[in-house]
């Protein structure tokens, strides 16, 4: 697997205030500035998984709400809808008039307000982005485990989520979770989840999966965007793991077909590890 690199998309008019995120990426992410709407969407269609937007959520809206400006831009929710799995912000002056825009934006998915004026250091951005990073894609994580999944299980897969995201492999989660690969391996077999190497390519399916159910996503670029070097390589793993080509998990609905074999492997992990223990 080859390394995804981990993109900032800003789609933000304040000259200042792009500066200091550009400051805050250091050198853990690509900064990138886009100036529309429309610019943007082609962006997040060409990134990995890994990528993170920083908007103005407002962009394009000025002048007064009677005007139809002054409101949320539903272009932000259109790309929220399209694209759950990419982690989203949003920076702008909060006011309390704008205090039912916070909750809207919390209900179509953005992950982390930036107040400008109140904590737009590079400091405090570079803490947001952190924080940010790889929470839509564990979110989808979550919504599939079973209930009785520990909570040692459900770190591991959160780490393991984050590591697929940029193409990183067992010993970069060992290294993500302060873990030797012998120790991490002994976490696993207790926690009921398949062996690191084996964990990390099911999420990666998943992740897969999850850009199939984007009918404007090519089978190439979901490849790509997963570490792939080409669609065939994508197609070996899903014929391997679901025993379907891209283009048939496409039609079926990928990511929930995906979902339940990997819960029937984490129950069938769990039978296994009852048995070990009453033997």
């Amino acid at each position: 697997m080859k390394r995804v690199d981990r993109p900032l998309l800003v789609l933000h008019p304040d000259l200042v205030f792009r500066e200091r995120v550009r400051q805050a990426c250091r050198k853990d992410y690509q900064f990138q500035v886009v100036e529309g709407w429309s610019q943007l969407l082609r962006a997040v269609r060409e990134s990995p998984p890994a990528a993170l937007m920083l908007v103005d959520p407002y962009f394009g809206r000025n002048g007064r709400p009677e005007e139809g400006g002054g409101g949320l831009a539903p272009e932000l929710r259109t790309i929220l809808c399209d694209f759950p799995s990419v982690a989203v912000l949003a920076a702008f002056g909060v006011k309390p008039e704008r205090f039912d825009d916070l909750r809207t934006l919390g209900r179509w998915g953005v992950v982390q307000v930036i107040s400008i004026g109140h904590d737009d250091t590079p400091l405090s951005i570079n803490r947001r982005l952190q924080a940010a990073r790889g929470r839509p894609l564990r979110a989808l994580l979550e919504q599939v485990l079973p209930p009785e999944t520990s909570g040692r299980a459900r770190a591991i897969l959160e780490a393991a989520t984050d590591v697929v995201s940029v193409g990183n492999n067992g010993q970069d989660l060992a290294t993500a979770l302060h873990l030797s690969r012998r120790t991490l391996l002994r976490w696993c077999q207790r926690s009921g989840l398949p062996a690191p190497r084996q964990m990390l390519a099911w999420i990666r399916v998943l992740l897969a999966c999850e850009l199939l159910d984007d009918p404007g996503r090519p089978v190439l670029s979901v490849a790509h965007t997963c570490g792939y070097s080409s669609d065939s390589g994508l197609r070996r793993i899903t014929q391997k793991f679901l025993n379907a080509s891209p283009s048939e998990l496409r039609e079926r609905g990928a990511f929930k077909l995906a979902s339940r074999a990997f819960v029937e492997v984490l129950n069938e992990e769990r039978r296994l590890r009852w048995q070990v223990r009453e033997s």
